[in-house]
């Protein structure tokens, strides 16, 4: 394991991105880059990602999710909160769908309890809770990973929030998105750089500790969708 840290800011909350070299995870790094109030730290699975990131002026800390909790912990020392974005991808077999999607966020989760770290905001999937939706996904087994591994960190003692997005699309972000605990209230898609945005909007919100959001794109404001939801 390599550790790279670029002198941190203080004062401001060090979020670990589990997942920074993917879709979300780079828009989300860039976000909390330009933020005044936190400071990205990409965990990356090569090395060879390392040098983009430095070249932004963001720390990096070399691991894999197929780790030991162990390891996993030492990796999370630095962080204030983490952001789990990590997934297996669409080419890869059921074998990497449990090992990262399941096994891997189960094991960071119990990772962040022994690093001591109580933040954690986890990127899932909306109708996640809903079998009958599985069945019709054709990717049962991708549901069926998230749905326990979220159901986990739920019976942790992390101050979390479970952002479930319906499907992702690579569309420019409005900045504008629909926000429920009902995953029959959202619509069909949202832009990756909108599920960044609502990341940010929720980091350092304690209103949204121990929630659940369903999100989808929509015509009111993130920050106005957010706020409106987690104080109904």
């Amino acid at each position: 394991m390599v550790l790279v840290f670029i002198a941190l800011k203080t004062n401001t909350m060090n979020v670990l991105i589990i997942g920074a070299n993917g879709k979300i995870g780079r828009q989300l790094t860039q976000k909390l880059k330009d933020s005044k109030d936190f400071e990205p730290i990409a965990f990356l699975r090569k090395e060879e990602q390392v040098k983009e990131f430095e070249s932004m002026d963001v720390s990096t800390v070399l691991g894999n999710l197929e780790e030991s909790v162990e390891k996993l912990a030492e990796s999370f020392k630095k962080a204030d909160a983490i952001v789990f974005t990590a997934g297996s991808g669409g080419s890869t077999g059921l074998d990497k769908t449990l090992a990262v999607d399941l096994d891997g966020a189960i094991k960071s989760v119990e990772a962040a309890e022994e690093a001591g770290v109580k933040r954690y905001v986890m990127v899932s999937a909306s109708h996640a809770d809903d079998r009958e939706f599985w069945e019709k996904s054709g990717i049962k087994s991708y549901y069926i990973a998230k749905h326990y591994a979220d159901r986990f960190l739920k019976e942790s003692n992390l101050n979390y929030t479970i952002l479930r997005p319906v499907m992702l699309t690579d569309d420019d972000g409005k900045e504008k998105i629909t926000a429920s605990n009902n995953p029959d209230k959202v619509e069909q898609k949202i832009p990756r750089e909108d599920v960044a945005s609502a990341i940010l909007r929720v980091l350092d919100d304690k209103n949204s500790h121990r929630k659940i959001i369903e999100i989808s794109s929509g015509e009111t404001e993130i920050e106005r969708a957010l706020q409106e939801m987690l104080e109904a």
